[in-house]
């Protein structure tokens, strides 16, 4: 058998990259290094809407200066073709990006609403608009001795904040409290239930001034919950708040009949008779 010629056959051998014999004298110039700069710093950017607006516009800024670095330098017309084109992209999601934040506007109700509560919270504005959108964007007045619930007719079907004016809350005609604006209306009855499962008010609620409000129905709200988890846990970090502010509010009120003032959290040892609590002695006493 003949050995294969190789050069008969006309084929090409690879050869090993060229070495680089020698480093260049000098740097690749200011505006090469400006251009990594807005690149370091342009992928520091986070992933909200103020963050892609961030990033796009600091990578807009590094390709145009390797767009100006390729153009400087001789033999780098692909260089200088590529860098004009991410340019052109990057630019493109900056206006994109900026449309999109001018867009998102709310009204004046909601925009207060969005800078006591939720802004506080991290909650970017885009996530806000879906809160808006689950209540429809709608506003409610609530005239002066209007009722907002009554208790034992009204249905708890639905979360709502105080925007303005002043809610005085009563049981069996006693006041308990004032809720002030930015502050949830039926927070505690919201946290008492589950999703499936209904109930009636406990508490009267009744208009001081004129009120203007907010409310999301529960089924809407729930579904936001299911689609954003994140909505959901903001949710539930500011009802609870607000019911632990109520409660503290109420200590200050509570007192028994010999007017001494005791702990509302604490309802097991409230409703003890006198005669029960004289007697714990006995269940205190360690046996010898």
């Amino acid at each position: 058998m003949e050995p294969l010629d190789v050069a008969a056959l006309n084929l090409t051998v690879p050869t090993a990259p060229p070495l680089c014999e020698r480093w260049r004298g000098g740097s690749e110039g200011a505006v090469f290094h400006l251009a990594n700069i807005f690149f370091f710093f342009g992928f520091t950017g986070g992933s909200s809407l103020y963050g892609l607006l961030y990033l796009f516009t600091l990578l807009s800024a590094g390709f145009f200066c390797s767009t100006l670095w390729a153009w400087s330098e001789p033999c780098s017309t692909d260089s200088f073709l590529w860098s004009l084109v991410l340019f052109g992209v990057c630019l493109a999601q900056v206006l994109h990006a900026g449309y999109r934040l001018r867009s998102v506007t709310f009204q004046k109700e909601f925009q207060e609403l969005y800078n006591c509560v939720f802004k506080k919270l991290g909650v970017s504005v885009t996530l806000f608009a879906k809160i808006v959108a689950c209540s429809e964007g709608e506003v409610h007045n609530l005239e002066p001795d209007h009722c907002f619930a009554v208790e034992g007719r009204t249905a708890i079907d639905k979360l709502s904040v105080l925007l303005s004016g002043r809610v005085r809350v009563t049981v069996n005609g006693e006041f308990l409290h004032f809720i002030h604006p930015f502050q949830f209306l039926d927070s505690p009855e919201w946290d008492s239930l589950r999703p499936s499962e209904e109930g009636l008010f406990q508490v009267t609620l009744c208009a001081d001034h004129h009120c203007k409000y907010v409310a999301w129905r529960r089924k809407k709200l729930y579904l936001l919950f299911a689609k954003h988890r994140y909505i959901a846990r903001i949710f539930a970090l500011v009802v609870r708040n607000d019911i632990s502010e109520k409660l503290f509010s109420l200590n200050h009120r509570a007192v028994d009949s010999s007017g001494r003032r005791y702990d509302l959290r604490l309802p097991t040892y409230c409703h003890v008779p006198v005669t029960d609590l004289e007697n714990t002695h006995v269940f205190l006493q360690v046996p010898s």
